[in-house]
């Protein structure tokens, strides 16, 4: 299976912002259909879309995804071991988001943090880069590529860092299907069951901010999350439903649907909700953030985010804040030759972002 994510080293306003998307999903249909005919059905999706209040689409969303989330169980956590480090401690923690299932996850708390000092928390989720054995050990900084090692990095700025597995991933495995079978069984399980990957992934997402807000050591006020690749996405997916998100940080992912079927990318499977494209288009979840910060970097040469459709999605994104009161509330950044990665600009970016916006209260 090919998953896209690529190795390393390495104001617009909603009719004008769709209009332009459709645009490049037209020349694909045209190789199916004719031009004419092509150019026809872009302008009847498009009709329908500027039609849609975000009222609206956040309800069609909602059922695409799968439908409501179930009432949430205890999270019953158990401290599975703690493991010292220099200037923070790390936890190695496990909690159920559903009834029999677990996540594991790994807490780092800068020291000094209690409950008389409670300081702010982020939330990370990990990358994909086809490396399921890997999960919430990179960001943690106890494996893989130490320019992901981003927990650590704010743990030793005094944040609380929470580093989860996704489903597929690290210790949330199977032993009978490795890897990418696992991840596409999961997949196809959940569409058959008229819901799909990312209504689980938002699920995860939104208990481990339970889990969060139960800790001692946080500032309930003050929890924001980020994540590079896989992690973007779901940082702009979990946002629309977790308002208590303060804060958010998506690096280097924001593939809409129409950059996918113009340049047959095949990606990441939290990426597809089925039946969304005929309501709108990945920069639209991200919208529906408003009005909390948000801020996203881009890479100008990752093909796994066409940056044409990056470029008028950015705007979409704008606009919506925009409209909300709340222009200065959200912020991205494209580098110029940069692909895939997380560059030292990007995270200095990442950093003063969430200084702002949880520190600074």
């Amino acid at each position: 299976m090919n998953i896209y994510e690529p190795t390393m080293p390495e104001g617009l306003g909603r009719r004008d912002f769709l209009v332009q998307s459709a645009a490049g999903a037209a020349l694909v249909l045209a190789g199916e259909a004719g031009a004419g005919t092509a150019a026809q059905k872009i302008a009847q999706e498009t009709t329908r879309r500027e039609a849609m209040s975000a009222k609206d689409f956040r309800a069609k969303l909602l059922e695409c995804l799968g439908g409501p989330w179930p009432e949430p169980c205890e999270l019953q956590p158990v401290l599975r071991e703690t493991i010292p480090q220099d200037g923070y401690r790390i936890e190695s923690v496990s909690y159920e988001t559903e009834p029999g299932d677990r996540v594991p996850a790994m807490l780092l708390v800068p020291d000094g943090a209690n409950a008389d000092h409670p300081a702010p928390a982020v939330a990370i989720w990990h990358q994909h880069n086809g490396e399921w054995h890997l999960g919430k050990s990179e960001p943690a900084g106890l494996a893989g590529n130490p320019m992901h090692h981003t927990g650590v990095a704010l743990a030793r700025e005094g944040y609380v860092v929470l580093c989860p597995d996704a489903l597929c991933f690290e210790e949330r495995q199977n032993p009978q299907l490795r890897g990418g079978n696992f991840e596409r069984f999961e997949f196809l399980r959940y569409v058959v069951a008229g819901k799909c990957m990312a209504w689980k992934n938002i699920l995860d997402m939104r208990r481990a901010i339970d889990y969060v807000c139960q800790r001692p050591e946080v500032d309930r006020e003050r929890i924001g999350c980020y994540g590079h690749s896989m992690g973007s996405t779901h940082t702009w997916l979990v946002g629309p439903w977790e308002p208590r998100l303060k804060c958010l940080v998506g690096n280097c992912c924001l593939p809409t649907y129409a950059a996918i079927h113009r340049t047959h990318l095949l990606h990441c499977f939290p990426n597809f909700i089925p039946g969304l494209f005929a309501h709108g288009d990945t920069p639209d979840i991200a919208a529906l953030i408003a009005p909390r910060a948000l801020h996203l970097n881009f890479g100008e040469l990752d093909g796994g985010s066409p940056i044409q459709e990056v470029r008028e999605g950015v705007q979409r994104i704008a606009r919506a804040y925009h409209e909300a009161g709340a222009a200065e509330q959200f912020s991205s950044w494209i580098e110029d030759g940069a692909g895939h990665v997380l560059s030292p600009e990007m995270w200095r970016r990442t950093r003063e972002w969430f200084a702002r916006h949880l520190k600074q209260i």
